[in-house]
This record gives C-alpha cells, sequence and structure tokens, in this order.
C-alpha cells in the first residue's frame, strides 16, 4: 500500500512538473496573457481533465510555479553555510554562492524576467526574497566595522546582487557561473568582512528570528 502510495505520489509530482514547464515555453513564446489551459495541456501532452485534478485554473499552476521556484532560491542560498559560522570574504569562494549555479540550473524558468507580459510576480518577488532572505537569514559585518544602518545595508547589498543576476540572466549567461561568482565576491570584499548564516528558524514567541 505504502509503494502504491509513493508511485501516486511521484506521478502527480512528474505532471505537475511537465504543466510547469510547459507553462514556461509557452510564455516565453507569446506572453502569459495569452496562454490557455488548452495550450499547456496540449504542449504538455496530457488532457484537460488532468489537468484540472491538480489544478482549478492557469493562475494556480502560475502562483505554483513561482513559489516552488522562489522556494528554491531561498534553499539553495544558505546551502554553502554553516549555521552561526562566520565566513570572511576574503575566504570565500566559487561554492559560497549556490543560488547562483540554482538559477543557472533553473535558467529555463529564470529567463521568464527578460518577459515583459511573463509570470505574475515574479519580477517582483524575485528580489524580494533575495532581500527578505538577507534581512532574516544572515549577518553582515562592513569593513573595517564600519557602522551603518543594517537594515539600508543588506537591502542595499541585496537589490545590488539582484541587478547583478538580472544583468547577467538578460545578457544571456555570457559568463559561466564561476566567473559571474568572482565577479560578485571582488565587488563584495569592498564593503562586507564577513558574513554570518543563522537561518530561519522560529523564535521562542514562535516569529522568525
Amino acid at each position: 500500500m505504502h509503494s502504491e502510495k509513493s508511485e501516486e505520489s511521484k506521478r502527480q509530482h512528474r505532471t505537475k512538473e511537465h504543466l510547469k514547464q510547459a507553462l514556461i515555453k509557452l510564455i516565453k513564446e507569446k506572453g502569459y496573457h495569452n496562454v490557455t489551459v488548452k495550450n499547456i495541456v496540449d504542449s504538455a501532452a496530457y488532457n484537460r481533465s488532468t489537468f484540472y485534478v491538480h489544478y482549478p485554473d492557469k493562475m494556480e499552476l502560475a502562483k505554483d510555479l513561482l513559489t516552488a521556484m522562489l522556494q528554491g532560491l531561498e534553499k539553495s542560498l544558505g546551502m554553502p553555510y554553516e549555521r552561526g559560522r562566520k565566513k570572511y570574504t576574503a575566504n570565500l569562494n566559487e561554492l559560497s554562492l549556490d543560488i547562483v549555479f540554482y538559477i543557472y540550473k533553473n535558467r529555463h524558468f529564470f529567463e521568464l524576467i527578460n518577459q515583459d507580459d511573463t509570470l505574475p510576480g515574479l519580477h517582483i518577488q524575485f528580489p524580494q526574497t533575495i532581500v527578505k532572505i538577507y534581512k532574516e537569514q544572515f549577518v553582515f559585518e562592513t569593513i573595517n566595522h564600519i557602522p551603518v544602518n543594517m537594515e539600508y545595508f543588506k537591502r542595499y547589498t541585496a537589490y545590488g546582487f539582484y541587478g547583478l543576476l538580472q544583468n547577467w540572466i538578460r545578457n544571456g549567461f555570457q559568463e559561466t557561473p564561476q566567473e559571474f561568482i568572482r565577479e560578485v565576491l571582488d565587488l563584495a570584499k569592498t564593503h562586507i568582512y564577513s558574513i554570518e548564516y543563522i537561518g530561519n528558524e522560529p523564535s521562542i514567541n514562535g516569529r522568525s528570528n
């Protein structure tokens, strides 16, 4: 019984992934608002009834796609770091930014930022996710421990990083992930002395740290 449920779960996951990939492809071809459920199921080689088993409409599919990709983005940014251990920017290397490899691996999705009529919420939630991660999951020290408004500093740094990512994506990933990371780290060393990953665990009163 457990094996049957596991297989059914895998089958449902595969179906959803096929529908998501079809949506990405179609947005690039004709823009989000011109895509219909019929377009999606035809592209994914399913029928409409299969689609409606998983999603009530195109909007819910789009929301599921965006949520899944941004959750992966958030997870990737903390992966190279050990919780509570400070890392100095002078010692960081290409393995310190898994988020770049995540974006490159999923470039078919992230190329959607190049579209005007694109996945609803992508242009806003992509940078906001990076800001949220910086604000909630990392502690930064400035070069020479210069005192600054740290909320502003994190926002400034996060949006600067997003701007570089946006340019990299829009230029068709001309630099390899390793080359891009080296450029980002060289810039980071001009204003960040150290980084400490604190994660995003609930505090005693139930709120995030």
